[in-house]
């Protein structure tokens, strides 16, 4: 395999930095674990933002080093891997995987198309809602491959209606905004995108007294900043790229076409919609929600020890279901195999276990600590600032990086911050999530960007155009949500940092 400039520099800086470091420096005298797991840490940052090597082989380092350097056992780094949140994603995938295998998505999606309209400003708004419905369950890759040739297909009927016509703004702003949508639907829910799964882990990793993060949680909180920023995103593309020229009303021809080729619902599709429906519904309500009014009590309390079941517990039971429940299209066949489920990606539950382990030695050798001392100072700095700072730098920085590894990297160093200017970690740690999720500028930065790049119809310049804007607003609105609801939410006292957090 032929490696990029990027790669080579990247496979021979990371080891020669962290040798650099183990070898002349000492971090904390008396404590060499600290200077060890740091070693560890810069070569996975550099391997990670290069991808020196796959990122998924670069996530399995910590298996290797925490033992022969002393920092923890290797049955404990290798448990590490394997925990709740990582079964919260397979059996989430899976159902994706089943939506996906009967076509469900793609009935949902046109469906939304054609309940919204077929304006050009409504066409729009049509496969950015649904793509952002989409993502929050499925993988947003998969959901953007699925949009853009009916995207494609708008695109070459608005050329046929009008001829001479410059539709070339119209056709950016219809695929930026799948790329978009995908990108912020993912931000909706916990399984939406890696990097909400990553943060539940590492806080719980690092903050093991703190109240669980759940999917509903998450939900509540994160999913009407995700359908504000949805329409702030619409709102941005139909101004800057429907023009006068391209204002009439569109035929609904080419949606009802494609959602007459779908036939009547299956009973396959059925079962996995009320499957896919019964597996929110119970995320959702799993525990007590309070409405100040009334509290709507989680089904959990019919078992006998309610804290024993936890989203993971859920997401596999579900996805049990559909390797057990038969298909009536064929025989000897139920709604999901195993052929089907090996598509689920292997690489991403790597990532995750190595970010789990990146996280576990920042605690267990004490790097964590020394952190937080050496940055106590940013505590004179005012609250927003910080958390504006922490938003701009991972979405501009996930930009050119993965954004799960990215986020991995970052989020115990954050933790540790937290800890160290006295603050609530989540005042830090979720616009940091979030905003790994909003690197709207460039190809690379996520697999929507890519791929609607891809499609030829976008220039580079098109994309940072649009990008750098939504870019902007995604870090002011981050950060505003997180301070007028955030605080709120999660109970968060500006002025003191609670007891879990000591």
């Amino acid at each position: 395999m032929n490696l990029s400039h990027k790669q080579k520099i990247g496979l021979f800086l990371g080891p020669f930095l962290a040798l650099t470091l183990l070898i002349f420096f000492d971090l904390k005298p008396g404590e060499p674990l600290v200077t060890r797991t740091a070693s560890v840490v810069i070569l996975m940052a550099i391997w990670w933002m290069t991808e020196a090597i796959p990122i998924p082989a670069t996530a399995m380092i910590p298996v290797v080093l925490y033992p022969l350097m002393g920092i923890m056992q290797g049955k404990a780094v290798a448990g590490i891997y394997f925990n709740h949140i990582i079964f919260l994603f397979i059996g989430g995938f899976i159902m994706a995987l089943a939506m996906q295998k009967w076509e469900l998505h793609r009935r949902i999606a046109l469906r939304i198309i054609l309940m919204i309209g077929a304006s050009p400003r409504k066409i729009i708004l049509g496969f950015m809602v649904a793509t952002f419905f989409l993502s929050m369950w499925i993988s947003n890759t998969a959901t953007t491959m699925m949009m853009l040739p009916m995207a494609l297909a708008i695109i070459y009927k608005l050329k046929e209606t009008y001829p001479g016509k410059d539709t070339k703004k119209y056709s950016v702003g219809l695929l930026i905004g799948i790329a978009y949508s995908a990108s912020i639907g993912g931000t909706a829910t916990l399984i939406g995108t890696p990097p909400n799964l990553s943060f539940a882990r590492i806080f719980q990793i690092y903050f093991p007294q703190a109240p669980e993060i759940t999917f509903n949680d998450w939900f509540v909180f994160a999913f009407p900043m995700a359908i504000l920023f949805l329409f702030i995103a619409w709102f941005v593309l139909a101004r800057l790229s429907i023009s006068g020229d391209i204002s009439q009303t569109t035929s609904k021809k080419i949606f009802r076409e494609e959602y007459s080729r779908l036939g009547r619902m299956t009973y396959e599709e059925s079962i996995v919609l009320i499957l896919f429906t019964i597996m929110a519904f119970l995320w959702i309500f799993r525990q007590n929600i309070d409405l100040g009014i009334f509290i709507i009590p989680g089904w959990s309390r019919l078992f006998p020890v309610p804290k024993f079941i936890d989203d993971g517990t859920i997401a596999i039971s579900i996805a049990l279901l559909l390797f057990i429940i038969p298909s009536k299209s064929s025989k000897n066949r139920c709604l999901m195999n195993w052929k089907t489920a090996t598509k689920l990606n292997w690489g991403i539950v790597l990532l995750f276990g190595g970010g789990f382990a990146l996280a576990s030695g920042f605690k267990e050798s004490g790097l964590s600590q020394w952190m937080g001392d050496n940055m106590s100072g940013v505590e004179n700095f005012n609250p927003v600032l910080i958390v504006a700072s922490v938003c701009s730098t991972l979405t501009f920085l996930t930009e050119l990086t993965s954004n799960t590894a990215t986020t991995e990297i970052f989020l115990p160093i954050l933790g540790s911050l937290a800890t160290a200017i006295k603050v609530n970690p989540l005042l830090l740690m979720i616009p940091a999530t979030l905003s790994a999720s909003c690197a709207f500028m460039l190809p690379v930065a996520t697999p929507p960007n890519a791929i609607v790049f891809g499609s030829g119809e976008i220039k580079m310049k098109d994309m940072i155009k649009f990008g750098i804007i939504l870019n902007i607003i995604g870090i002011i609105l981050i950060t505003t949500y997180m301070f007028l609801v955030g605080v709120i939410f999660f109970n968060i006292d500006l002025s003191t940092i609670p007891d879990w957090a000591q």
